[in-house]
């Protein structure tokens, strides 16, 4: 008789320091190949928020009974540092583009910084022809790349907050590149911000340089590289670097239940008569997550449920 306990698969969050030239679905992969090779139980990975290859920074990754919650994740607000060369325009919009336009006029640090309020808050943006939207059931980087002229519509995102870090002697003189600093909703491209903050300056401009320092509530301060996830993992240690399911709800208030209603919420049964303010609540049986649920008027549903064991168990 074979007494070896069963692995249980992991469930959390590991925050990746996503390595430029690697894409988010590459990044996904590449966890789930250290897990394999290290023996950890098979684990369901997902992502919280797509980075372009030529983009570097926080990219969450969803393990286990997480992976219900990437969806929030992708509509979670961005911060992003980036950095756009004056001069010219690429068919990309960055450096892997061929160059379609030029302009030989370089904005001051004065003239940037008046043009970034009609770029904050509400704004219509043309998202890049090379992006992963579909046209006609096609990416429209495909259709790009095959040489089509690509036409997408205007979208409304929000940019938060936007500023330009200062320049050590900004002087009167035109800048060749700039680094900003964006707060952005999802949806936001920031090829396409640098594209429209350049045409409002009278010239041409494209991405050198684009870093994600923040999505929803995960920071740069909690990204690992692959080589420490390698590592980590090799010495079996990975339970240290994940972050709790819950730590993609910061923002979501604790519904505390006993054994009797956790067991019914598991059944997937309302509860009725309850004292919160209606909202979205994370209900929990002592520390172990039970179920996304939305009180209204007094009735708790389940919104999205979690199979994690019980510690009382």
């Amino acid at each position: 008789m074979n007494d070896t306990v069963k692995p249980v698969p992991l469930s959390g969050w590991l925050i990746l320091d996503k390595p430029r030239g690697l894409g988010s679905t590459q990044g996904v992969s590449a966890v789930k190949r250290v897990l394999r090779a290290n023996g950890y139980a098979k684990t369901k990975v997902g992502h919280g928020g797509t980075l372009d290859p030529l983009a570097e920074g926080v990219l969450p990754i969803a393990l286990g009974e997480a992976t219900k919650l990437a969806g929030r994740m992708l509509d979670a607000s961005k911060i992003y540092e980036f950095t756009m060369q004056f001069g010219a325009e690429t068919t990309t919009l960055d450096t892997e583009g061929e160059v379609v336009a030029t302009s030989d006029h370089r904005p001051t640090l004065a003239e940037i910084e008046a043009v970034l309020p009609r770029f904050t808050g509400l704004i219509e943006q043309v998202p890049p022809a090379y992006s992963a939207l579909k046209v006609d059931g096609q990416r429209a980087y495909d259709r790009a790349r095959a040489g089509e002229a690509v036409e997408l519509k205007a979208r409304s995102v929000t940019i938060f907050s936007l500023s330009v870090r200062p320049s050590p002697s900004p002087g009167r003189t035109g800048l060749q590149e700039v680094t900003f600093i964006a707060h952005v909703s999802k949806g936001t491209y920031i090829r396409s911000l640098a594209r429209d903050i350049a045409a409002a300056l009278g010239t041409r401009g494209h991405v050198t340089y684009l870093r994600r320092t923040k999505a929803g509530p995960f920071t740069e301060a909690q990204a690992i590289s692959l080589d420490l996830l390698e590592e980590s993992a090799k010495r079996r240690a990975l339970e240290n670097l994940i972050l709790p399911l819950e730590a993609g709800l910061d923002d979501i208030p604790a519904l505390h239940l006993d054994q009797t209603s956790a067991q019914a919420v598991r059944q997937g049964r309302v509860l009725s008569d309850m004292p919160q303010s209606s909202g979205l609540y994370l209900a929990k049986l002592g520390a172990v997550p039970v179920a996304l649920m939305e009180i209204t008027d007094g009735t708790a549903t389940v919104v999205r449920g979690f199979n994690l064991p019980d510690v009382a168990e």
